[in-house]
């Protein structure tokens, strides 16, 4: 089950069998959610959610059919665009905890995406020094966990950093990882979201989060030896188009890390089409090449999808499953890609009235087999 480690020292193996190394996390929840860091730009441009054919609030309707979480991506000064930047953010949060949902807040440390394929620096922070990058992540994280809490909007659960498979601050896929350089980044990280935590008197949850099942004991072995260990959640992104594995391959990496690492593990990343056809001229990111047999291209294609992914994550002891994007409706708004949307056709909702579609559901499906 596990990757050999006949490679590493005798130390090594030392200290991944020692279970006090790890973080012991409290019991929690299953978690059942959604990343829903575009409504409020959608809602801007004119998308109006409906479910019932009744205009509904996509927070809401989490909380109703059965969510209990919603993450959300923040940028540290995205000039291109108005929207996840603290202020976006915040009313994000607040819609969220409003709705009786808890919060995970996903730190990108860049002006622009982060992602499996590069980690861009914040321009404000490229030219610095390691010292000084590691005090400025520190203290941005620290910093903004404490407005939040000012606000009465302390986030239950934080990502430090989004699928850091490449080095923090620069990194980009293909090149060598300095593991020195990206444990003290990722470790101030940490660190500030304990001490924010501390004076806050809350414990936010840390998660360190990696693209696609493939990658996790890897890039996990490599982080314990560095000397990366307070975390409570290990975040796994999965989208068949880019991973090698099925879900079979996912449940087995599920628990294969819970027992390595002592972390909880969720799918904190996935999705999948409803139908391939666009409502717009952009060019959708889920196609023909993301399909599963077994799963066509239809709503009920998309609802059994997520009802056999979250039974596979239960099954192997995960902790939870989040669905990213399904407000990126398609809104007479541009990107930098196009008009409308990449993504319409992995949405919650359909194409013509933004009307919730039955993939929701599994939600409450999953929801009453954990209580």
């Amino acid at each position: 089950m596990f990757r050999s480690l006949s490679l590493r020292s005798a130390s090594l193996v030392a200290l991944l069998a020692a279970p006090q190394a790890f973080a012991q996390p409290a019991p929690s929840p299953f978690y059942l959610g959604a990343d829903l860091s575009f409504t409020n730009e959608m809602e801007a441009c004119g998308a109006v959610f409906r479910a019932g054919g009744k205009p509904v609030d996509p927070f809401v309707l989490l909380k109703q059919k059965g969510g209990n979480l919603v993450r959300v991506r923040l940028w540290n000064d995205p000039q291109w665009t108005r929207y996840s930047n603290y202020d976006d953010v915040l009313k994000t949060i607040r819609r969220a905890h409003a709705a009786g949902l808890q919060v995970l807040l996903d730190f990108h440390y860049s002006d622009d995406w982060a992602d499996g394929d590069k980690q861009i620096a914040p321009a404000a922070w490229a030219k610095l020094d390691l010292d000084a990058q590691v005090a400025a992540l520190h203290n941005f994280t620290r910093d903004t966990l404490l407005k939040l809490a000012a606000a009465g909007q302390m986030p239950e659960l934080v990502q430090v950093g989004n699928e850091t498979n490449n080095e923090l601050l620069g990194g980009v896929k293909g090149q060598a990882i300095d593991w020195k350089r990206n444990a003290r980044l990722l470790n101030a990280g940490i660190a500030a979201v304990r001490e924010a935590g501390k004076t806050t008197h809350s414990r936010p949850r840390v998660m360190l989060h990696i693209a696609q099942p493939e990658n996790v004991i890897p890039w996990f072995d490599d982080a314990t030896v560095a000397g990366v260990m307070d975390y409570d959640i290990i975040g796994i992104s999965y989208y068949s188009k880019w991973s090698k594995l099925n879900l079979s391959g996912l449940g087995k990496v599920i628990d294969a890390a819970h027992r390595r690492y002592g972390a909880d593990v969720m799918v904190v990343e996935t999705a999948y089409p409803f139908t391939l056809e666009s409502a717009d001229q952009s060019t959708n990111l889920l196609g023909q090449d993301s399909l599963i047999p077994g799963y066509p291209a239809t709503p009920a294609g998309q609802r059994k999808y997520l009802e056999d992914l979250s039974q596979t994550v239960l099954d192997s002891g995960g902790d939870g499953v989040v669905y990213w994007a399904p407000d990126w409706v398609s809104t007479r708004c541009k990107t930098r890609w196009g008009a409308g949307s990449n993504w319409e056709n992995a949405a919650w909702f359909d194409l013509k009235d933004f009307e919730a579609l039955p993939a929701l559901d599994f939600l409450g499906k999953i929801y009453r087999k954990t209580r």
